[in-house]
């Protein structure tokens, strides 16, 4: 009852909601997928999970057309970054807040010229977008290396008394940052993938994905973001007194 009273809860927030309709999407194009590909005796069942998959893809465009300014305000607030925090990873995160608010914009008009909303050719705009949403990942990526260099610095530089005499809790602490930050870079690795993947054809490996690989990786993301987002609640319950 305690696990299904977690799911509930986390369902009424948008962010646990849409991390479930993301796992599920891909989740149902990765079977869709690999049912399809297994002959015509699967593929009846294959094709109605994609075409699900399809459809929970677009609900999240959907919801996604409310999430400008919550993204406005998050890139307002984190401004130019704390100063304490490092010039690098600062201008990291700057330019992928301009990259993501730049996202919502391009893929609300693609999908206003989808439901003919808008007298437009959607394809450039959903070039656009996912050119974007390709930048921020690609930011994202080398922010999390950059992070993971100065993290094992600090762990291995013995001019600061990061060795036998680091103290444990200290150790502790920065193996976990470590994980959590190679968990984002895997996380973002997978979603770069499967970007480009969605570029016209003639970029890198644009258009050459099978469904089920376009499955694969979209749900490994998927579930180190519904693990991370698990870790944190429960790390906050601890916190909380």
């Amino acid at each position: 009852m305690a696990a299904l009273s977690d799911l509930a809860s986390a369902l009424e927030s948008y962010r646990g909601r849409d991390r479930l309709i993301r796992t599920l999407g891909y989740g149902c194009q990765l079977v869709g997928g690999v049912l399809v590909e297994q002959g015509p005796a699967r593929s009846e069942v294959g094709t109605r999970l994609l075409a699900l998959a399809s459809q929970l893809s677009h609900c999240r465009t959907v919801l996604r057309l409310f999430d400008d300014l919550a993204m406005f305000v998050y890139t307002k607030q984190y401004g130019l970054g704390p100063k304490e925090e490092d010039t690098f990873v600062r201008c990291m995160s700057v330019l992928g807040n301009m990259a993501d608010q730049l996202y919502y914009p391009c893929e609300h008009v693609a999908w206003a010229a989808d439901a003919k909303i808008l007298h437009l050719r959607s394809a450039r705009w959903w070039t656009l977008s996912t050119a974007f949403w390709a930048l921020s990942l690609l930011l994202g990526i080398v922010r999390s290396l950059w992070v993971m260099q100065k993290l094992r610095q600090k762990m291995r530089s013995p001019s600061a008394a990061f060795t036998s005499r680091l103290p444990r809790s200290k150790r502790r602490t920065l193996e976990t940052q470590l994980r959590a930050e190679l968990l984002v870079l895997v996380s973002n690795l997978a979603d770069l993938a499967n970007a480009v993947h969605w570029l016209p054809p003639g970029v890198l490996w644009a258009g050459r994905f099978p469904p089920w690989l376009v499955g694969l990786l979209g749900t490994v993301s998927s579930l180190l973001s519904v693990y991370q987002a698990v870790r944190a609640g429960a790390q906050a319950e601890t916190v909380t007194p």
